[in-house]
């Protein structure tokens, strides 16, 4: 596999952000030319699909992975750095894509299936929600998968388990900036103006019951402000608060529910002062939802390929967000995390010091081969 350590170390060392992966989309499909995959270039502007058919059977698999990067200056301090200053591979994507392009390699060379195999090649995974994009760009219908797989590698996790979970297994992630306008005036003399910076502190305050008052104790929510922003003297009321907020849900009753609540506590708490709100409210990536059938069969695939000590269910989901939740809501599939840890203290993924762990890369490609082969069997 140090042939795949190589593909992954140079990859990590052009990282690119989403929708500029123009080197990393390049040197991806160079790759699998000479595989002799057929590949179809340009969906979401630099994602790839390769193609490869054996026999004759209808069926078909796609395979996804990510190869964007982060605008995070690198601190690793490994050989095999950036080249390019402020953005670096700090979520692991040049590993994904090493393990696909390793898996490639093996799938090529053996041909044991009969069917069809697509693998995607997908970019701004971490921005412009480069699912999606494929997806408009006819990513199915062009390429027919019966179902769609995705994994992700986390350091949290003890090295070499798979970790899955029926149903949702990470959050929709949407953002609201909420803007109110007051009247400006003088510190000293409170009663001309309007402030503000008092209706956004009671806006933020009220926003904090959605989640404890509005939402069903048993389903998962959250609402965080990250920013508020007003003013710049002790002696001068503003004329605006701007406050910025991310919102998660694991359902999507419960996603309009909280945008609901929000326009509502925003615009009632304003008009109580006598002000009014601007609302800015961004819909983001779906909640990531497994289906059943998919994740049995992988999780079923796993404890034989790495040992049942080596396979755990979740228990809860994780509130971060993924655009492979995209995939998912079009075809059938799952997404699942391969453990990557090498001590309790590893940084964490979007890390200035994390690095892929390059000895999980021997798990994900052979597992990945594993699954295309077994889910397009021979007769």
């Amino acid at each position: 596999m140090q042939d795949v350590v190589a593909i992954r170390r140079h990859l990590h060392q052009i990282p690119e952000l989403g929708l500029s992966e123009f080197k990393t989309s390049d040197f991806v499909a160079e790759k699998l030319t000479e595989m002799g995959y057929e590949i179809t270039r340009g969906l979401a502007k630099t994602g790839i699909v390769a193609t490869l058919k054996n026999g004759d059977s209808p069926r078909s698999i796609g395979i996804r992975a990510d190869f964007d990067a982060l605008p995070i200056p690198e601190e690793t301090g490994v050989d095999y750095v950036s080249q390019h200053p402020g953005v670096m591979h700090a979520c692991g994507h040049d590993g994904h894509t090493a393990m696909l392009l390793g898996a490639a390699k093996i799938l090529s060379e053996r041909r044991n299936f009969d069917g069809t195999i697509h693998l995607i090649f997908q970019p701004a995974e971490e921005n412009f929600g480069g699912a999606k994009l494929m997806i408009e760009d006819g990513l199915f219908e062009r390429f027919p998968c019966d179902a769609v797989f995705g994994l992700h590698n986390d350091p949290r996790i003890p090295f070499g388990h798979f970790v899955f979970r029926e149903g949702p297994i990470m959050a929709s992630a949407d953002e609201c900036k909420i803007t109110v306008i007051g009247k400006g005036g003088h510190g000293a003399e409170p009663q001309d103006a309007a402030d503000p910076i008092v209706a956004g502190a009671s806006i933020i305050m009220a926003l904090q019951t959605v989640v404890s008052r509005n939402i069903h104790p048993l389903k998962s929510a959250v609402i965080t402000v990250g920013a508020f922003n007003s003013g710049i003297a002790s002696n001068v009321i503003p004329e605006r608060a701007e406050m910025a907020i991310t919102i998660r849900a694991l359902d999507a009753g419960v996603r309009d529910a909280l945008e609901t609540r929000i326009r509502q506590i925003a615009e009632g708490q304003a008009a109580s002062y006598g002000m009014r709100v601007e609302i800015d409210y961004q819909r983001g990536y779906p909640a990531t939802i497994n289906h059943k059938a998919e994740t049995d069969y992988v999780r079923d695939l796993a404890k034989r390929f790495a040992g049942n000590d080596k396979v755990f269910d979740m228990e809860n989901p994780i509130m971060g967000s993924e655009d492979f939740a995209y995939m998912l809501e079009k075809k059938p599939g799952t997404y699942f995390f391969l453990g990557t840890q090498k001590t309790a203290d590893d940084p964490q993924l979007h890390h200035p010091r994390y690095n892929f762990n390059d000895d999980i890369i021997p798990t994900g490609t052979t597992f990945w081969v594993e699954l295309a082969e077994k889910w397009l069997a021979k007769a």
